[in-house]
């Protein structure tokens, strides 16, 4: 049995991130450890969701432990720091976010959990974060030292496809829903990894309806009209029941690459991975 330990920066990150390798490593027999680094409370909640004083930090804690329940988690940790906010934002500057933290130190707090747990396996976001969130950068950083303090030998970086990205991207500026041009101002630069360089794939395909439920138990953020949630069975198969050193998540060696439009499914392009196919039971100790 080996021991995988996710680090992520908020709840609901797990979920869309490596939801999917955490249950089928559970499923495998390994034990699965989830370590969060802020409890998210600069998150937006959905309207009407928080109680009368009830903070968003605490429940976004409270959506994590029961998504770890549907994850198959053993074990669920949470770090000392606040959430940082979007980059730019004054939220950046608190002291106390995990932005803000000496990166030696919140490793060293990293690497006792590891250290504590056996850990074999960690998986931790590329060096922008997947998107240039400020704590997405930052678990990247702390995670990667706190591997080299605690002795982890295997460390896998989360990623999106940045190839697919575009292509989703490019195809929304000529199309809209009343067929005008539509221009989206993003920086394909900050997202995700490069096709050629991702090196792993997880085939998480018979996962894909609990990662999903994963997902909604983090009603405070994932709504059930939210672009996750809303979109049709045959996407989410093919677009989130794969996590994306880098390590992606698939629902199979051979990906089409869609999209919603107008209600439809628009096939853009076929993906076929020339990566590995990661297994947790082929990483010896």
């Amino acid at each position: 049995m080996l021991t995988l330990v996710c680090f992520h920066a908020h709840p609901d990150d797990e979920a869309i991130a490596t939801g999917g390798t955490m249950m089928k490593a559970a499923a495998a027999g390994h034990n699965v450890v989830l370590v969060m680094a802020t409890r998210g409370e600069q998150g937006e909640p959905a309207e009407g969701v928080l109680k009368e004083g009830e903070r968003l930090g605490d429940r976004r804690e409270q959506e994590a432990r029961a998504a770890a329940q549907i994850l198959d988690v053993s074990r669920i940790e949470f770090l000392p720091y606040e959430d940082s906010g979007m980059i730019h934002e004054p939220a950046n500057r608190n002291p106390a976010c995990f932005w803000q933290a000496d990166v030696e130190e919140a490793a060293s707090k990293l690497a006792a959990i590891l250290v504590d747990v056996n850990a074999d396996v960690l998986t931790l976001y590329d060096d922008h974060g997947g998107y240039g969130h400020p704590d997405h950068i930052q678990v990247h950083r702390v995670g990667h030292r706190a591997a080299e303090i605690a002795g982890v030998r295997r460390v896998f970086e989360s990623t999106m496809n940045r190839n697919q990205i575009i292509e989703q991207i490019d195809y929304f500026r000529d199309h809209d829903e009343n067929g005008e041009t539509v221009d989206l101002e993003i920086d394909v630069d900050t997202i995700g990894t490069p096709e050629n360089q991702i090196t792993h794939a997880v085939n998480v395909e018979a996962f894909a309806d609990r990662k999903r439920n994963a997902m909604k138990a983090h009603a405070s953020q994932i709504t059930k009209d939210s672009f996750f949630l809303a979109m049709p069975d045959a996407i989410f198969l093919r677009r989130l029941a794969r996590n994306g050193i880098l390590m992606q998540e698939v629902s199979g060696q051979v990906i089409s690459l869609q999209i919603l439009s107008k209600g439809r499914l628009t096939k853009l392009r076929e993906v076929r991975y020339q990566v590995s196919t990661l297994e947790l039971g082929s990483l010896r100790r």
